[in-house]
């Protein structure tokens, strides 16, 4: 028996390669499928199942190339209505993996057709619980996916069902393989790990903790900010179909001079430069937005820009055909291509080129004390609740461009975050809107926060 987790940091994501006896089943794939693909035929084995948890809404899954790729059987759990063949699997019904049985719970609240896959060993004792956005290390899948379908109470209801009938009477020591870790948006506040098991969930998700079914629903629908616009269209396109990757990356993942980038670019196009922010602040092509390789570069593009309008790069050399694979993981299906030469090109052509001028938190303090500035922090709602400047406008990166036309043209604008790299998108994105009087704060609030500056605590309270 093979059970191994495959982790992508940059998506939170976790697909689960698992084998026993020359045939293997993958859980909740990516798109880009090569790599099973690849693992199969060098164990020797074949491909029988494609286990999906639920209709991801984070990412475009890779379950319907796999399919097509290998004669894999694509399995969801019930209620799953899709726009190709699938298994649509009955609750408690047992699929056979060499000498391994894997069971089927039926868990909904995150979505109607969630589903726990349940893996016993080749003696029939429960191993590990591949529990998808169900369950979480610390957290449960938030339930506000919907769009409109049910309300969150509803589905947290449905959930508070879920666990209490189906996790909790589970033994302590199955391990727990969640579909996604710490950075993820399909939960409120995942721990740090990106397994656990069933007992230490027991004794440390708040969410399996002993409480009344309004008790539960209230603490699930605390705090629960707006999903990322291009949840509702990946999740769309995980039940209905989608291009084929090969024909997506040959068409992004493709050189173009720069007479022809910039024709396409004075077409409006989105210029995205997937440059370290270090690197895109020296210089960079006006309007362009800065979101870096270096990041959670998908996570970002698909919450800031519209998945299906098109797209051009610029790329550190090299790293191109990563760009464009890691922008169709969350559904961009429209890459027109990068320019060829990366920055250098236009750079050295002797075009116009905007700049991000950064500065330390030394000089920020400086600043704050003896000028009149504005300092915008673009973090997320809970670190702005946690400490923040005094004085300090709110504005998570996430709705930032809702806020830029409340924001004063006219104004040095101070951006901070955690620690730099959402601070330098957002002063890429006041920049194309027009703002010029824009600096960076390196190192974020975790070099502000030491600084001796009027702050706001939990409290409310000036320190």
């Amino acid at each position: 028996m093979l059970v191994e987790q495959l982790y992508t940091n940059c998506l939170a994501q976790a697909s689960y390669y698992v084998e026993s006896e020359g045939e293997a089943a993958i859980i909740d794939p990516l798109r880009d499928t090569d790599d099973y693909i690849q693992k199969a035929k060098e164990r020797g084995v074949k491909i029988k199942y494609i286990f999906e948890t639920h209709f991801h809404a984070d990412f475009v899954s890779g379950h319907i190339d796999l399919a097509k790729k290998t004669g894999a059987e694509i399995i969801f759990g019930p209620g799953a209505d899709t726009s190709y063949a699938i298994h649509e699997a009955k609750d408690g019904e047992v699929f056979t993996l060499g000498k391994l049985a894997i069971t089927v719970l039926h868990t909904p609240g995150h979505t109607l057709e969630s589903s726990c896959y349940l893996l016993k060993d080749e003696e029939g004792k429960d191993y590990c619980l591949f529990s998808g956005d169900t369950l979480f290390v610390g957290d449960v899948g938030r339930p506000d996916l919907l769009d409109g379908k049910m309300s969150k109470e509803e589905l947290a209801s449905l959930m508070y069902d879920s666990l209490n009938s189906k996790i909790k009477p589970l033994a302590d020591d199955i391990i727990l393989y969640p579909a996604h870790g710490p950075g993820s948006s399909c939960g409120k506040n995942l721990g740090p790990e990106t397994y656990s098991t069933v007992g230490a969930q027991k004794e440390n998700n708040y969410a399996l903790q002993e409480m009344s079914r309004e008790e539960f629903i209230a603490q699930v629908t605390e705090g629960i900010t707006a999903p990322p616009s291009y949840f509702f269209d990946d999740a769309r396109l995980n039940k209905t179909g989608y291009a084929s990757l090969d024909a997506v990356i040959e068409k992004g993942n493709t050189a173009l001079d720069l007479a022809t980038f910039e024709a396409r670019r004075s077409e409006g196009i989105t210029v995205i430069d997937a440059r370290i922010p270090d690197e895109f602040e020296l210089g960079f092509i006006p309007n362009a937005i800065n979101i870096g390789l270096n990041g959670q570069y998908a996570i970002w593009a698909g919450t800031l820009l519209p998945i299906h309008e098109p797209i051009l790069l610029v790329c550190p050399e090299g790293k191109e055909e990563e760009a464009v694979m890691r922008l169709a993981r969350v559904g961009f299906d429209q890459i027109q291509g990068f320019l060829k030469g990366g920055f250098d090109t236009w750079k050295n052509s002797g075009n116009r080129m905007d700049m991000v001028i950064s500065i330390t938190p030394e000089e920020l303090a400086l600043d704050f004390k003896h000028s009149t500035i504005e300092v915008l922090d673009v973090r997320k709602p809970s670190e702005w609740d946690t400490c923040h400047l005094e004085g300090a406008t709110h504005g998570s990166l996430q709705e930032l461009d809702k806020m830029i036309p409340n924001l004063n043209k006219g104004a040095q604008i101070y951006v901070h975050c955690a620690g730099g790299y959402r601070s330098m998108i957002a002063a890429s994105m006041l920049k194309a809107a027009g703002f010029s009087l824009v600096k960076n704060v390196y190192g974020g609030w975790s070099k502000i926060k030491e600084l001796d500056l009027p702050k706001v605590m939990p409290s409310k309270q000036s320190v």
